[in-house]
């Protein structure tokens, strides 16, 4: 149990850190034109948000399956199942929500019409960054279940 902590903790700060990266891009954005045509180093700033934001929510999910091994000792058979758990331990607002932030992956991969990458940076800035915030909190407030444990 002692081991499984230890690994929870550090999943919790290497999370962190990775939302940390994604408020940096946050924080210098400046939103998407879809009727401009970006050269690559002004297309950079919105790479970095789409891999920082990936890269988080990937973070957050092994996160996830640290935290409930170590609360359940045992984890979900889908990654459904683990965001259900984690929507009633009130880490993450819904599950649906963080299905769909899962998803930006393969939206971003793939060539979208403008107007839809458009739509995906603002989901990214809004809704799926302010998700990512609280989230951020939570592991550094008090109600964070490994902390003094």
């Amino acid at each position: 149990m002692k081991q499984q902590k230890l690994l929870t903790q550090a999943a919790a700060q290497k999370l962190a850190r990775a939302i940390s990266l994604v408020e940096a891009s946050l924080d210098g954005y400046a939103p998407y034109d879809p009727h401009a045509i970006y050269t690559p180093k002004e297309l950079e700033p919105y790479d970095a948000l789409s891999d920082r934001f990936v890269r988080a929510v990937e973070t957050a999910l092994k996160f996830f399956r640290s935290y409930e091994r170590y609360l359940y000792a045992t984890n979900s058979d889908t990654i459904r199942d683990l965001l259900n758990r984690m929507e009633k331990l009130d880490l993450i607002t819904s599950t649906d929500l963080w299905m769909a932030m899962r998803d930006v992956r393969n939206r971003v991969v793939h060539d979208y019409m403008p107007e839809q990458i458009a739509n995906l940076y603002e989901e990214m800035v809004e809704t799926f960054g302010t998700e990512l915030q609280k989230l951020k909190a939570y592991l550094g407030g008090s109600k964070f279940l490994l902390k003094g444990q």
